[in-house]
C-alpha cells in the first residue's frame, strides 16, 4: 500500500539536498467573531482604526461585519509565522473597547438570522459584489452557519523541492504543469486521509442551542443551553456546518482529476442556471439579493476541505488565475479554532500539518471515483459526529478498517517524513509533533474535543460558559502583551493606506454595478475587466 511512498522517502533521506524544504512557505487565515462582553455577536461596524476590510493586507472580515479574519503573509519559519499571527491579534485588541474575540469555532448567543450583520466593503463595485455575494449565501443556506469560524493553512513547496521531485520522477513536462498536476495529486490524497484532521484537531464537539434556533436535531442534551454528540470531534465539519448538501442535490460535481477538469467543472457551476435559486429572487428593486441564480454565485461558494490557489488581483476570477498561471499553493480549510491556544492554533500543529502535506504529496494518488467520493464524505461526517467512539470503523476503497489502525499506519509512514524534515536542525520539531499527536490516536481523551467536554463536565458549565471563559482568558493574554513600538507602528502603518486604497477603487469605478457583474463573469470567456479609469 505504501511501497512507492517508502521508496520516495528513502530517496529523500539519501539523495536530496539539505535545503530542499527550507524554502517551503506557510501562511494562516484565522477567523474570530467579535462579541460583546456577554458573548453576543457584535452589532458594531468593523473598527475604522483597523483600516479597510476591503483592502487591508492582513485584517479583514469574512461573512459578517463581526467575523474578523487575520491573514498572514507566507513565512519560511513557523516561529515567525506564529509571532505575526499573535501580534496581529494583539494589535486588534488594542483597537477594541468592551469586545472580545470569540475563542471557539461555533458561535453562541445568536438571536436568529437578523442578529448577524453582513460584512460591508464600501460603495465600489468590488465592495458591493462582496456584500451581495454574502447576502446570497445567507439567502441560499441561512446566515447562522456562515459565522462558524475556522483556521486555514496555506502551503507551498520550495522551488528546490520541485526541481528535485520532477527530476526524481523523470518528468519532462513544463515545470508549472508538473507542479499543478502534483498539487492535484496531493489534494486528492488530502481528501482521502483528511478525516484525520478533525479527529486530531477538532474542537467543536458541542453547540449552543441558540445556534439551531429551534430546529429539530438528533443531538443529545448536555445541559439547558448546550447540545452535543458524546463522541463528536468537529461539528463544524459535520452536517450542521457549512457543507454542500444543497449543492449535491443541485448536481454540482467538481472534479479534482487535474487542473483542466477542475476549472471546467467550476466554470460549469458558476455559469449554469438553477431554477430553485431563481425562485429565491435575484433583485428587490435596485438591491441585489444574490449575484445570480446559478449553481454557484462564484467559485468560493463551493465548500471544499482543500483548495488549489493562485493569487491575483481582486478583480480576477479564481478560475481565471488558475487557468493563466497554474497552482501556486494549497489551502487546507478543515481546522477548527483551538480554544486552548490564544492564537487559535499551536506551532506543533504547523509542524504536523507540513509533514502531513508531504505524506499526501509523496503517496500515489489515483483519480477518485464516485464510490470513493461517497466514502470520503461519509468518513468525514462519521469522524465529525462520532470520531472518538471506541472501535469506530471507516471505509477505505471498499474495505472497512478501524480508525485507530488506519491512523497508526499513516503515523508510521510519517515518521520517515519527519526525519527528512528535521534533517540539519539542532532539534527535531517535526518528530516531536508526530510523537505528541500519536498519543491522541492511542487515547481519544487526549484530543481537544474530549478535553473540552470533560472540562465542561468538571466545571458544570455549558458550551457558552466554557467559550466565554476561554474568550476572557485570551482577552487578558492579548491585552497583557506589550508590542514593541516598531511592531505597533508596523500594523498601524497598514490601516490608513488601506482606507486610501479603498477610496481610490471607489473613485476609479467606470461601470455601473450591472455592467460590472456582466464584465466580471465574462472573464470565463477570456475577456478582461475594464474596472478602472
Amino acid at each position: 500500500m505504501y511501497q512507492l511512498l517508502d521508496q520516495r522517502v528513502s530517496s529523500l533521506l539519501s539523495r536530496s539536498p539539505d535545503n530542499i524544504f527550507t524554502g517551503n512557505k506557510i501562511g494562516l487565515e484565522k477567523e474570530s467573531l467579535r462579541v460583546g462582553e456577554d458573548g453576543r455577536i457584535a452589532s458594531t461596524p468593523h473598527p475604522k482604526a483597523l483600516g479597510s476590510a476591503l483592502t487591508h493586507p492582513c485584517i479583514t472580515t469574512d461573512y459578517s461585519e463581526a467575523l474578523l479574519e487575520f491573514v498572514t503573509p507566507p513565512f519560511r519559519g513557523n516561529e515567525s509565522l506564529m509571532a505575526y499571527l499573535r501580534d496581529c491579534q494583539a494589535f486588534v485588541y488594542s483597537k477594541m473597547d468592551d469586545e472580545l474575540l470569540w475563542a471557539t469555532s461555533m458561535p453562541c448567543v445568536l438571536a436568529g438570522e437578523s442578529s448577524i450583520p453582513l460584512a460591508k466593503y464600501g460603495s465600489s463595485n468590488l465592495g458591493k459584489m462582496k456584500t451581495t455575494y454574502r447576502r446570497g449565501l445567507g439567502l441560499r443556506y441561512g446566515r447562522v452557519m456562515q459565522v462558524i469560524a475556522g483556521v486555514h493553512f496555506n502551503f507551498s513547496f520550495s522551488d528546490t523541492f520541485w526541481q528535485y521531485f520532477q527530476n526524481e520522477e523523470k518528468n519532462s513536462e513544463e515545470k508549472q504543469v508538473f507542479i499543478s498536476d502534483s498539487y492535484f495529486q496531493m489534494i486528492r490524497n488530502f481528501q482521502r486521509y483528511g478525516w484525520l484532521i478533525p479527529y486530531l484537531f477538532g474542537a467543536s464537539p458541542a453547540v449552543c442551542k441558540s445556534f439551531l434556533h429551534g430546529q429539530e436535531t438528533d443531538m443529545e442534551v448536555f445541559d439547558d443551553t448546550t447540545l452535543y454528540y458524546p463522541y463528536a470531534t468537529s461539528l463544524r465539519m459535520g452536517d450542521i456546518g457549512y457543507q454542500n448538501a444543497k449543492e449535491d442535490k443541485s448536481g454540482i460535481k467538481v472534479s479534482y482529476d487535474n487542473l483542466s477538469d477542475y476549472i471546467q467543472s467550476l466554470h460549469h457551476a458558476v455559469s449554469t442556471h438553477y431554477p430553485p435559486y431563481e425562485k429565491l429572487g435575484i433583485r428587490d428593486g435596485d438591491r441585489y439579493l444574490q449575484l445570480n441564480a446559478n449553481l454557484l454565485q462564484i467559485e468560493n461558494e463551493y465548500y471544499s476541505s482543500v483548495r488549489p490557489k493562485q493569487p491575483g488581483p481582486a478583480f480576477e476570477m479564481p478560475v481565471t488565475a488558475l487557468r493563466s498561471r497554474g497552482v501556486e499553493y494549497v489551502e487546507l480549510r478543515s481546522l477548527d479554532v483551538n480554544a486552548y491556544e490564544p492564537t487559535g492554533i499551536s506551532e506543533d500543529t504547523l509542524y504536523f500539518l507540513e509533514a502531513f502535506v508531504l505524506f499526501c504529496q509523496l503517496n500515489p494518488s489515483d483519480a477518485i471515483n464516485e464510490q470513493e467520493q461517497r466514502e470520503i464524505k461519509k468518513n468525514i461526517e462519521d469522524v465529525a459526529h462520532n470520531g472518538r467512539s471506541p472501535g469506530i470503523k471507516l471505509m477505505n476503497k471498499g474495505k472497512e478498517v478501524s480508525l485507530k489502525d488506519w491512523a497508526t499506519g499513516i503515523f508510521d509512514r510519517m515518521q520517515g517524513i519527519c526525519e527528512v524534515l528535521d534533517r540539519g536542525r539542532s532539534s527535531s520539531p517535526y518528530q516531536a509533533a508526530l510523537l505528541k499527536y500519536r498519543e491522541r490516536i492511542a487515547d481519544s481523551d487526549a484530543t481537544p474535543s474530549a478535553k473540552m467536554l470533560n472540562e465542561m463536565r468538571e466545571n458544570g458549565e455549558g458550551f457558552y460558559h466554557f467559550s466565554l471563559r476561554k474568550s476572557q482568558e485570551h482577552n487578558q493574554y492579548f491585552r497583557s502583551l506589550k508590542l514593541s513600538v516598531e511592531r505597533q507602528q508596523f500594523f498601524e502603518s497598514m490601516s490608513q493606506p488601506s482606507l486610501a486604497a479603498q477610496a481610490k477603487i471607489e473613485a476609479e469605478d467606470v461601470l455601473n454595478f450591472d455592467d460590472f457583474l456582466t464584465h466580471y463573469f465574462k472573464q470565463t470567456l477570456g475577456q478582461q475587466m475594464p474596472y478602472a479609469r
